[in-house]
């Protein structure tokens, strides 16, 4: 955020479960209700147009909401975030055994994914050993003890569980795209065992004149390619503010 907001104003807020915010009885703590307050977080700071950062759970959340208010999207960065099911990498494959038979057994290996070792498992994922000593384990010690609560591990898994949901959501994300072609790049590391560089190249389906960027790293990569996606992103920005 420090590396954009010399030009643009950048905002990043913290959404009900996650980080330093509340968990709030009655909130639906779903990819639908992340949306709606995404929604109403724009309206209470009169935020009417915007470009969005796109990333793994935010594609989802984002998305709802430029189909919500598409008029309002001026641009798109995304960065592995995945709408394509057929584009999907092997890290899927239990979520999808979970989704096709839900055992108890299964249902335990979800829940063991929420943990402080399924955390640094999510973070390292399939970067190249060089590249992992980029990552910083403060990403997994710190932020698992903010988690580390029951209330907040039932959320987590929560939301794991509602992919199976989501995977029906893909279609109308594709519509849109197709229909409204806002302004997009593409910043991907491709190794990523949930999205590798497939899941980026499906993109370009709907999307043809979308910038698309395959960078030397993981699912996390402004952790190991940061200056590269700065610097991709504020020409991107510079041209659709030209516009």
């Amino acid at each position: 955020m420090p590396a954009l907001a010399d030009h643009w104003h950048v905002i990043a807020p913290d959404f009900p479960g996650f980080g330093y915010s509340d968990t709030p009885d009655g909130f639906p703590f779903t990819f639908d209700g992340y949306a709606g307050i995404l929604e109403k977080f724009t309206a209470a700071l009169n935020v009417s147009r915007y470009a969005l950062y796109l990333h793994d759970y935010g594609s989802q959340i984002g998305l709802r909401l430029a189909i919500r208010h598409p008029g309002r999207v001026a641009a798109l960065i995304i960065q592995n975030g995945d709408i394509y099911e057929d584009a999907l990498g092997p890290k899927y494959a239990p979520l999808m055994d979970y989704f096709a038979e839900p055992t108890d057994e299964r249902h335990a290996a979800l829940a063991n994914a929420v943990s402080e070792e399924g955390f640094r498992d999510e973070f390292l994922n399939d970067v190249r050993p060089e590249l992992a000593g980029r990552i910083p384990p403060d990403l997994w010690k710190l932020s698992w003890p903010l988690m580390n609560t029951p209330r907040r591990r039932e959320i987590a898994l929560g939301l794991m569980e509602g992919l199976k949901e989501n995977l029906a959501w893909f279609p109308k994300y594709q519509a849109y795209l197709r229909e409204h072609r806002p302004p997009t790049l593409i910043v991907w590391g491709p190794q990523d065992g949930f999205m590798p560089g497939p899941a980026a190249q499906a993109y370009l389906r709907d999307l043809p004149d979308a910038e698309l960027h395959l960078l030397d790293g993981g699912h996390w990569a402004l952790e190991t390619n940061l200056t590269e996606i700065v610097l991709l992103v504020r020409r991107f920005l510079a041209r659709v503010h030209a516009r």
